[in-house]
């Protein structure tokens, strides 16, 4: 059986481009050959199955009221069952917690991380094995969303908490036993349209370096 890989995320995993020449088509998302988990595919080869389970709006636990369907933690269980055994699951969510309307600080989005992240420990999904979790820092939402329409959904202390959701996430990391990367700190950016969206040079580089990292992981 190929070792399987869970790429739980939100608009940043489901591949949303706000930015038409980047994306080079009009449906406002990423192909198969630019999205950085079928990125990791192509790099890891047949031996892995990498199964995208993104969509945009995903939270860790906070229901929006707006949207139904989005926080995470409902959807983890059947996600892992159904695609189980488990070999990796990675997680990269925390850019919509930072919402104003969930009035989420930073310390709190890392305690919404941890419930996850320890849900996901405690399903019986990994075909015998121990739990093993990937949880990956999204890059900071860029300052020029301040001035941008976009800010309307999001709340101006967005930038100021995704600053802050690395350094808590990579203590979660540390607290639960789980694997971490700071997609930042590889440098990864936002693009220039909504300053909240990976660019397609970004999916590369994550797909490459997840390329490299996961072997050692499963």
């Amino acid at each position: 059986m190929k070792k399987h890989i869970i790429c739980l995320g939100d608009s940043n995993t489901h591949g949303y481009c706000p930015d038409p020449d980047d994306c080079g088509n009009p449906h406002l998302r990423f192909d198969e050959s630019t999205r950085w988990p079928m990125g990791l595919q192509a790099g890891l080869g047949t031996d892995y199955l990498v199964v995208e389970e993104g969509r945009s709006g995903r939270t860790t636990v906070f229901p929006d009221p707006l949207t139904q369907g989005l926080a995470a933690i409902d959807y983890l269980h059947p996600c892992l069952k159904s695609h189980e055994p488990v070999d990796l699951l990675i997680v990269m969510l925390g850019t919509n917690d930072t919402k104003e309307r969930f009035g989420a600080n930073a310390f709190t989005i890392g305690k919404g991380m941890e419930r996850l992240l320890r849900e996901a420990q405690h399903t019986d999904c990994w075909g015998g094995k121990a739990p093993n979790i990937l949880l990956i820092a999204p890059p900071a939402i860029r300052e020029e969303i301040l001035t941008c329409p976009t800010i309307g959904s999001m709340g101006q202390r967005c930038v100021e908490k995704s600053l802050q959701v690395p350094a808590v996430f990579q203590e979660v990391a540390t607290l639960l036993g789980c694997h971490f990367l700071d997609a930042g700190a590889l440098g990864c950016q936002f693009n220039a349209v909504d300053f909240m969206h990976l660019t397609a040079e970004a999916h590369g580089i994550l797909a490459d370096k997840l390329i490299g990292l996961v072997p050692s992981l499963v």
